[in-house]
């Protein structure tokens, strides 16, 4: 078998220009109360010490990321004295709305963007050329990053790049440099520490793979590694005492089991479920007293709002996700294979959003644009990442709810439906044709003839009635 040589980077450039270009026509759209969240932690970490970082309460939007993260503010925010000094104004920046704040900042996320397609590069260098440029497509042209990021604004591109380059690293078997990029990612954003469990036992059976000896070193190393990038990030607020506040803003457990734009996990049934009985019971004449706080406070307090069914802890719901990812770790632990590791990785992702605690729908993004490079390796794994990946982009479009962003939101979706149905019908559907018509004297893996022979007689890919009716709905 004749290896297929990959998709030519400069198609990959092209792919990024026009997509650069769209996320420019897109810097006058709606921006959310993150621009200002994110403009005020530029001023908020050029204005004053290390030290009162995470205890400044000048805004309302106090600084609730990890250290990494408030060093890349840092970063930026010479560059934005340099642009216009209002910006990094502690007190006269608050809500400054200026046209120089609007375009340095939407570039900056641009500019950040530029990890991601790094990581995708890196990724698709050695995939066979219809592979590579489906999942080029599937990341850089993602209408959720697009309504995420360059709409109602975060940096989620430049943090999942972070992500995708460890699970690069992972795929071939370089352990050390993947485990220090997914612990550089958690110092950037700590809520990507869904997946800790399942590297830390993938890297720990791959160490010990061979003779003890060398799996000791391994460990050793890695750990010394991890153990140098977090005194890196945590070091100096350790030095200045300010290590309980930097906890105690990262984790903001007060703020409810639901975030205030909800997302669709377990938990809703769960609250329906006491709504429903609640309802029920005070029909059939029980005394049941409605709970005066709601379950998306999104402020800090102390929340307790079930009226019938238990009371859920941030406790709880981390036994439901580790109860949830108990499988994931088992496989992993049993065959830790490289090729398993962004299936294994997005799974976990996947766990926390349906079980976590105070979720936001936007989370969704950290599985759906890893299971992109799954979505490619067989038509089980198409068929379900169309799915998903329409309903958690359908899902975000209640973040743009001005009018002159519908039409936006809605073509993007549409096109995405549009290229992922071409993409993975010229991949499968031909290669159902080309595996039906090989001549029977061909041997080879007998998994592999009876895959393409379903695949043959299934007619490749096709849309479901299920995706269908949801799809036109």
């Amino acid at each position: 078998m004749t290896n297929t040589p990959p998709p030519p980077i400069s198609e990959l450039r092209w792919h990024v220009a026009v997509a650069t270009c769209l996320k420019l026509l897109l810097i006058p759209s709606y921006r959310s109360t993150d621009f200002e969240v994110h403009r005020h932690w530029l001023a908020l970490t050029h204005s004053l010490p290390l030290s009162r970082w995470y205890t400044d309460e000048t805004s309302p939007w106090t600084l609730d990321y990890p250290p990494f993260f408030a060093f890349f503010e840092l970063l930026l925010s010479y560059a934005a004295r340099a642009v216009d000094p209002v910006i990094v104004h502690l007190h006269r920046g608050l809500n400054y709305r200026s046209d120089s704040v609007v375009l340095f900042q939407r570039i900056t996320v641009i500019a950040a963007d530029s990890c991601l397609f790094y990581a995708v590069y890196r990724l698709t260098r050695k995939c066979e050329p219809r592979k590579g440029r489906l999942i080029w497509a599937l990341v850089i042209w993602s209408p959720m990053l697009l309504i995420v990021d360059h709409v109602h604004f975060q940096y989620n591109g430049f943090l999942l790049g972070i992500l995708l380059l460890s699970i690069s690293y992972l795929s071939e078997g370089k352990d050390l440099a993947g485990g220090c990029l997914f612990a550089i990612l958690l110092c950037f954003k700590h809520l990507f520490a869904v997946a800790a469990p399942v590297y830390f036992v993938y890297l720990l059976r791959r160490c010990f793979r061979g003779t003890f000896a060398r799996g000791f070193g391994l460990l050793s190393a890695l750990g010394v590694a991890v153990i140098t990038i977090f005194a890196a990030a945590y070091g100096p607020f350790i030095y200045h005492g300010q290590m309980q506040q930097v906890i105690r803003r990262m984790f903001p457990f007060g703020r409810g089991l639901c975030h205030a734009y909800w997302a669709p996990n377990f938990w809703v049934f769960y609250i329906v479920m006491d709504k429903v009985l609640s309802f029920v019971l005070r029909r059939l004449g029980f005394d049941i007293q409605m709970p005066a706080v709601s379950f998306t406070g999104g402020l800090v307090g102390n929340s307790s709002p079930f009226a019938v069914l238990p009371q859920i802890t941030p406790l709880t719901t981390f036994i439901m996700v580790l109860l949830a990812l108990s499988p994931c770790l088992i496989k992993a632990w049993r065959n830790p294979q490289p090729k398993n590791a962004a299936r294994w990785i997005a799974y976990a992702y996947t766990s926390g959003f349906l079980f976590g605690w105070h979720v936001h729908e936007k989370a969704s993004l950290h599985f759906v644009i890893p299971l992109a490079l799954t979505a490619v390796q067989s038509l089980g794994d198409a068929k379900h990442y169309f799915w998903l990946s329409i309903v958690s982009c359908y899902s975000l479009f209640p973040l743009l709810y001005e009018a002159q962003e519908y039409p936006i939101k809605v073509l993007l979706l549409l096109l995405h439906c549009v290229a992922m149905f071409l993409g993975f019908s010229a991949l499968f559907n031909g290669s159902a044709r080309a595996k039906a018509t090989a001549p029977e004297s061909r041997k080879g893996d007998q998994s592999g003839e009876k895959r393409s022979s379903s695949l043959a007689k299934g007619g490749g890919f096709t849309i479901g009635w299920i995706t269908r009716c949801y799809l036109f709905g």
